[in-house]
């Protein structure tokens, strides 16, 4: 689906040497991006109040992070369909940055929750129109 980076990335610092700066390899970038994406759609899932759902994705985010994520307690304090609206394009981002790395579990959990986010949405229109 992507194709792989071919050459290293050139950067100049002033004064520094390659040696001063912590580095990281683009498949650590990936999963540091990856735990980012995965722990804000654990957050609207909370809110959400899914909590088979939250659960595999703190499993993901611990396996990623190589702790438990922080979880926040409390109920929707936005609109239930924004709510969808935004666990959806996070589990989007999420599902692009899983393939990228060739993690299956991810981008599996991933897209059912996109699939779920967005079956939620189609309801909620549905109801809204009657």
């Amino acid at each position: 689906m992507y194709e792989p980076i071919r050459t290293k990335p050139v950067v100049h610092r002033v004064g520094g040497h390659q040696s001063d700066y912590p580095h990281s390899s683009r498949g650590e970038a990936l999963d540091i991006q990856l735990a980012g994406h995965l722990a804000a759609l654990l957050t609207l899932t909370d809110e959400l109040g899914l909590q088979d759902a939250a659960a595999e994705i703190a499993a993901q985010v611990a396996r990623l992070r190589g702790a438990q994520p922080t979880r926040a307690a409390g109920g929707a304090a936005e609109e239930t369909a924004a709510l969808h609206q935004r666990a959806h394009d996070l589990a989007a981002r999420a599902l692009l940055v899983a393939a990228s790395r060739a993690d299956t579990t991810v981008a599996i959990l991933a897209a059912e929750r996109m699939d779920a986010h967005a079956a939620a949405l189609s309801s909620l229109d549905l109801a809204g129109a009657h």
